[in-house]
């Protein structure tokens, strides 16, 4: 994991992918999120538009990017669920601002540097999500630290499968 310079900062490579790629990656992970806990049951060990939210804000890079593409996926994550609006929004928003500020700083190609970031960002998005709902707004959730951990090692697992696959599908120059 290297740290680098200002001047070294801008030798990252900016991940670019098609226009359709951007629409249909997010499109597929949200209503698979949607979808799975219906059909499989405990399909919740695994937060598959935060590991895309992840993806991209570290690949693009760009912190602006990072905290819309956070933005978008939690507000409509929280639509194709039964909880408020908003909550998952703002974790996937802080989330995604963090991938992104982080990518500018190191490099993040290597396998295990991604993985560790998803763990880390899987657990600040349930720790923010569990400040904002049941701090803020009162609501009584059952909450467990251990399912959380459960849930940013499946987020981690399947980060580790998805990332490579999702690499193939970048625009070479």
């Amino acid at each position: 994991m290297a740290l680098l310079g200002a001047d070294a900062r801008r030798d990252f490579e900016i991940h670019r992918y098609p226009l359709l790629i951007y629409a249909l990656v997010p499109l597929v992970a949200l209503v698979l999120q949607a979808w799975l806990p219906r059909i499989l049951g405990r399909f919740a060990w695994v937060d598959l538009p935060l590991v895309i939210t992840v993806y991209f804000a570290l690949g693009r890079r760009n912190p602006v990017q990072g905290t819309v593409i956070g933005a978008v996926m939690g507000l409509f994550e929280d639509a194709l669920s039964h909880y408020a609006i908003g909550i998952n929004g703002i974790a996937k928003t802080a989330v995604g601002f963090l991938a992104a500020s982080v990518g500018i700083r190191v490099e993040v190609d290597n396998h295990t540097v991604r993985v560790l970031l998803i763990f880390v960002l899987s657990l600040v998005s349930s720790a923010i999500y569990l400040f904002v709902s049941r701090f803020m707004l009162g609501l009584a959730i059952e909450w467990s630290w251990l399912t959380e951990l459960f849930r940013a090692v499946g987020n981690s697992v399947v980060g580790l499968v998805l990332f490579p696959v999702l690499d193939r599908l970048q625009i070479r120059e």
